[in-house]
């Protein structure tokens, strides 16, 4: 079985998305689909996702911008991995 979720993007635009937006932002495998990714991360952080987009980056990478459906989730969960 492959990891679908890699890393959580530590940028600063990320960082705004996650006080804003109750928003992660995940490099994922390329062949994850939208419904592995958010199957993923419930299973990663143990909350429910709203929502989920993808886009390929210039870098070729998959990225997943994650909504929580739990107000301020995304900001304990950043906390706690050290993006913030």
């Amino acid at each position: 079985m492959h990891r679908t979720v890699i890393h959580i993007v530590p940028s600063e635009k990320a960082t705004l998305q996650i006080d804003a937006e109750n928003k992660l932002q995940f490099i994922v495998d390329r062949s994850a689909s939208k419904s592995e990714i958010k199957r993923e991360v419930e299973r990663l952080f143990e909350t429910p996702v709203r929502n989920v987009r993808t886009m390929i980056t210039f870098k070729g990478e998959k990225k997943a911008i994650v909504e929580l459906e739990q107000e301020g989730k995304a900001k304990e969960i950043g906390t706690s991995l050290g993006i913030l």
